[in-house]
């Protein structure tokens, strides 16, 4: 299968540390309209973020199936494989990418701390796919007392959840490792070792990282955070642009969103064939292919929609505020869905809201 442009950027980012390297080497480069195109026109490059996670298929879909690049035309497309949200934020703020997939709380915070100058959301991706798991023996959230949980980075849309939903328990938690619970933000591989050795007690994750540690460490479900949100349904994943990218090439990001809103319909017409379209890449770009049964769980549990769900941000906000990795702040503006909207109308499809956060 073509992977396009994006498969040549091979080796994945996998950690903060390797993700600042990368803001390092190219935030001293030509950023914004002049690293691109005059502004008003396509882009001649569009630079995008994502993770090699279940919750982020369509990303590793529309690059396999070349339907990014298809949208995009002349537009040439790479991709970077990050590890957590705010890896990909700093390199999104540096201007080292121009698009990314990333969660709700990254991007949330973005937003706050830059008065709103940042990032747009421009479409859903994903909900669902997020758990906490952990060893056997903890039944109820009682017997967390004393122990050490891990997430996948300080300040991301999972160390947000365990943090307020451990808040609601009863427990105290800091954010330097401290508290009646002790949280460890740790790269998720890293995280299945330290489960298999007996190191933490369990972790808040997102998909395909639940699967892994239940199927491959005997880990258990404790709390399904769909469990949590009305109907189930809270954003895992959503799509942003740097908003001086927008600004300037609107046309390119219209052509990523129709690449993007493809890869997901894609995605719900063809979900006996999605599990060996996101395995491909992720042997691509790690090396290693997830097990059949990690994959077919994962799948089950995600739900991947362009609509980011924008009612529950005032709360993953509250919550991460009331977390400690979060600054209280004004969302209206946020999200620009009329491109996506555009998209979606030309197949039939309903508008999206943007709950008065934005644009619709």
């Amino acid at each position: 299968m073509s992977r396009g442009p994006g498969a040549r950027f091979g080796t994945a980012l996998r950690s903060g540390a390797l993700a600042a390297a990368l803001v390092a080497a190219l935030g001293g480069c030509a950023t914004g309209a002049s690293a691109h195109a005059p502004a008003g026109g396509p882009a001649a490059e569009l630079r995008l973020g994502y993770f090699d996670n279940v919750t982020h298929a369509p990303a590793l879909v529309g690059l396999e199936k070349g339907l990014l690049q298809d949208a995009l035309g002349d537009t040439e497309l790479t991709g970077q494989a990050f590890a957590a949200g705010p890896a990909v934020i700093e390199a999104l703020s540096a201007g080292a990418i121009d698009a990314a997939y990333a969660g709700p709380n990254p991007a949330v915070n973005s937003f706050v701390q830059s008065a709103g100058a940042s990032v747009r959301v421009v479409a859903g991706a994903a909900s669902g796919g997020a758990a906490l798991v952990v060893r056997p023996g903890i039944d109820r959230p009682a017997d967390l007392a004393g122990k050490t949980l891990a997430t996948p980075q300080l300040g991301n849309t999972q160390d947000a959840a365990l943090r307020t939903w451990l808040a609601g328990q009863g427990f105290d938690t800091d954010t330097t490792g401290g508290g009646e619970v002790r949280i460890t933000p740790t790269e998720s591989a890293q995280t299945l070792a330290l489960f298999q050795g007996g190191k933490i007690d369990g972790a808040w994750l997102p998909e395909p990282w639940v699967s892994r540690l239940v199927i491959e460490a005997g880990a258990k479900v404790l709390v399904d955070e769909a469990s949590l949100w009305q109907d189930g349904a809270f954003p895992t994943t959503v799509l942003l642009v740097r908003s001086e990218f927008l600004r300037d090439h609107p046309d390119t990001v219209r052509a990523l969103v129709t690449g993007h809103t493809a890869s997901v319909a894609w995605l719900t017409g063809h979900p006996d064939e999605a599990a060996v379209v996101i395995n491909t890449r992720l042997a691509a770009d790690t090396g290693k292919a997830l097990p059949d049964a990690v994959l077919e769980r994962a799948l089950g549990t995600v739900r991947f929609t362009t609509d980011p769900l924008a009612g529950t941000f005032p709360t993953l906000l509250k919550a991460g505020v009331a977390a400690g990795t979060a600054k209280q702040g004004d969302l209206h503006g946020l999200f620009d869905l009329s491109l996506v909207n555009d998209v979606r109308a030309e197949s039939g499809a309903d508008p999206v809201s943007a709950r008065g956060l934005g644009k619709d």
